[in-house]
């Protein structure tokens, strides 16, 4: 694209977000720990979910010292419901990191940035370029769609080998004096003006210059790969209750989910019936004999990569000591203790039948 086009879609863009963008908490000052933790948590989260989110975090943990000098378990509760816990877990780890190595002072320079635990080029992007005005452009899913109308680019959204065809787009367009402000409007944009569905293409501040507004060809942009079939996991789980306490495993602190607290259960075997299987894994995972009460519910959820449906049965303790095979701690607790521990989310879609059952089957 010629020069003087490219600067009128930088002038046009940066006008725009002056103009109209989204008044933000993460957006109110320039401070790099605030806006770090903005960015983590909008990852494949939306603003709306996030903003409760990003209020208590901040109320819990105001500077990266207080992060880092909190235990994981809390981190991890306050991140309780938010999804994709590896999130949390580096933000942890990357805040004892800016302690330790950094003397508590956030890094400006992409190489140390880049060095903190979960860390990539697009959060590295992000921070540098709106705490810092550092000249480095972000590609979010918002960008990508953008990109991807304006220059009409063929190249997959949802494919890592077009990533780099993304980037070098979106370096070629950055306003390099205002690239903080230039990346916020590129994202303000895709979010608010250029959607996946129904573009606002008559409001939109660059629709002159846009190459599929231009042909007619906004809806066939962007270009994805369909993604095979979500797999779907058919698993068993047990509330077991021994008197008026119930049992509740940690799960490690990496992978799917790690270091939250959960009921045990696994996966129900091909033809197995899911009672069967609800006894059979708590005895392999736990090492306990049990008794299955009644069913309480049928729960579904969605992971990124997989789905599950998952049978929940109220049981009785019937003999044996726990011995783990899989999860790294254990607890007895009381049904109002449980609010103490974070959980996933699907169990959360069942947690408050519990009080129903009364205190123990």
């Amino acid at each position: 694209m010629m020069d003087n086009k490219i600067n009128q879609t930088r002038k046009l863009l940066v006008g725009w977000y002056q103009r109209h963008h989204r008044r933000l908490p993460w957006r109110e000052n320039r401070s790099p720990y605030r806006i770090w933790v903005s960015e983590v948590m909008l990852q494949q989260t939306q603003v709306q979910t996030v903003l409760p989110y990003y209020r208590r975090f901040l109320h819990d943990f105001p500077d990266v010292q207080t992060l880092a000098s909190a235990d994981l378990q809390s981190v991890l509760k306050a991140w309780e419901g938010l999804g994709y816990y590896a999130r949390a877990r580096n933000m942890h780890r990357a805040s004892k990191d800016i302690i330790q190595k950094h003397h508590g002072k956030f890094p400006d320079s992409r190489e140390a940035l880049g060095e903190l635990p979960g860390v990539g080029d697009y959060i590295a992007s992000a921070v540098l370029s709106i705490a810092f005005n550092q000249s480095y452009a972000v590609v979010d899913g918002n960008v990508k769609r953008v990109l991807s109308r304006f220059y009409e680019l063929s190249d997959p959204v949802n494919k890592s080998f077009s990533y780099r065809i993304f980037k070098a787009a979106a370096e070629d367009l950055l306003d390099h004096r205002r690239p903080g402000i230039f990346n916020q409007a590129m994202m303000e944009l895709g979010a608010l003006v250029c959607t996946p569905k129904n573009p606002d293409c008559g409001h939109c501040p660059i629709h002159s210059l846009c190459r599929s507004y231009q042909t007619g060809r906004v809806e066939q942009f962007p270009k994805r790969i369909r993604s095979p079939k979500t797999p779907l996991h058919h698993i068993a789980v047990g509330v077991v209750y021994k008197n008026d306490r119930m049992l509740i495993t940690r799960r490690k602190t990496e992978g799917l989910l790690g270091g939250l607290w959960e009921f045990p259960g696994g996966k129900i075997k091909k033809h197995e019936i899911p009672e069967k299987a609800c006894i059979r894994e708590i005895k392999e995972e736990v090492s306990l004999d049990i008794t299955v009460d009644r069913h309480i519910s049928q729960v579904k959820h969605a992971y990124t990569h997989f789905k599950i449906l998952m049978d929940v049965f109220l049981c009785r303790y019937a003999a044996g000591e726990v011995k783990l095979k899989g999860p790294v701690d254990f607890r007895w607790i009381t049904l109002q203790e449980i609010h103490e521990y974070p959980f996933p989310k699907a169990n959360h879609k069942f947690i408050p039948l519990l009080s129903k059952c009364g205190a123990s089957p």
